[in-house]
């Protein structure tokens, strides 16, 4: 296979910190050659930290230009993913998006029609789901060790955790808080043990009295006059084959620990814990706990670009694709509907 030329659109702490340090460890399989951001002397620091040949402040000039890519890594704020996705599909470009896919279902659908009519790979940056706990459970979940999973409690909380930078708490640019922004990881995590489907009924809460009260952050102070979103979500799903989901997340709680990111998974054979990974069964008849502590470190950031390159080149991968984005975007939308419709 011939190296992919990439382009990075935003040049924030996402790209910079995640997915330019990944590109650079995988030179035979791809180059980035350009980095477009709407202030071009950000795009060219970006570019000369990197080592990168090429910087533009207009998108449609990169596509035209030297710096035209095959694939493009979408950086930039929720309410941008989907003109420049859709932009870069139109353009014949692969794209890995970050997450979330969109602000709504109908972007999220449009999207994975336009890859699908271009022959193209869309694909979401839902990097968690390379964990090792992760990947151990769902390789003992496909042995059919857990038996019929009906069940699974998700957790993304936080004590103090709304975001005193960038624009988090604005819902016109994020199209929400602590649900589209950190609960989508966990909810990732919970449809890939359930396959992926859409719920029959969804009924949802949010809230925002710390946010609008103000107070200590553990991640900066934050404007409670100008917090626009959500600051906690609680949610019950409940899926076709009676499987049901109850998803909780928030950007600030008044719990004990400062974080909590967890599944507990309830099967007909046996239920686990994600981190630390254990499985609760039986064996021989006596009730059992199973522990996994060899599980060693993986960079799931690298692990999730080389699934995107892999679904490029017409590879089996392990990762968010267009469809699943649509699902789990579809879910979000009536998730906050719900919680609007009290």
């Amino acid at each position: 296979m011939s190296i992919l030329k990439a382009a990075i659109i935003g040049g924030g702490h996402i790209a910079d910190q995640n997915h330019l340090p990944a590109l650079a460890k995988l030179p035979e399989r791809v180059q980035v050659v350009s980095i477009c951001s709407r202030d071009i002397n950000k795009a060219r620091a970006l570019a000369d930290k990197h080592g990168i040949p090429f910087a533009y402040d207009k998108a449609d000039e990169m596509y035209q230009a030297e710096g035209r890519p095959d694939i493009v890594i979408n950086c930039t704020a929720n309410n941008l993913h989907y003109p420049f996705t859709t932009q870069a599909l139109e353009n014949g470009c692969h794209v890995f998006c970050e997450k979330p896919p969109a602000m709504n279902a109908a972007q999220a659908n449009e999207m994975a029609d336009l890859a699908r009519q271009k022959g193209l790979i869309l694909a979401y940056n839902f990097q968690r789901r390379h964990s090792p706990e992760y990947t151990a459970l769902k390789n003992y979940h496909s042995l059919g060790k857990l038996g019929e999973v009906y069940h699974i409690k998700a957790h993304y909380l936080r004590r103090r955790g709304i975001p005193g930078w960038g624009n988090f708490t604005n819902k016109a640019i994020q199209g929400g808080g602590a649900m589209i922004d950190l609960g989508v990881h966990i909810l990732d995590l919970a449809l890939g043990l359930t396959g992926y489907q859409l719920p029959a009924r969804v009924v949802a809460n949010t809230y925002d009295f710390i946010g609008k009260a103000g107070g200590k952050g553990l991640k900066g102070s934050w404007n409670p006059e100008s917090f626009e979103v959500e600051d906690a979500c609680f949610a019950y799903l409940s899926f076709p084959g009676n499987v049901s989901m109850m998803l909780s997340t928030s950007f600030a709680l008044n719990m004990e620990e400062e974080d909590v990111v967890n599944l507990e998974v309830f099967g007909t054979k046996g239920g686990a814990k994600l981190y630390p990974l254990s499985v609760h069964t039986e064996i021989a008849g006596e009730l059992a706990d199973i522990r996994f502590p060899h599980l060693g470190d993986v960079d799931i950031q690298l692990e999730n670009t080389i699934a995107f390159l892999d679904l490029c080149e017409g590879k089996p991968a392990n990762i968010c694709d267009a469809a699943q984005g649509a699902v789990l975007q579809s879910i979000v939308e009536q998730i906050y509907q719900s919680a609007a419709n009290k």
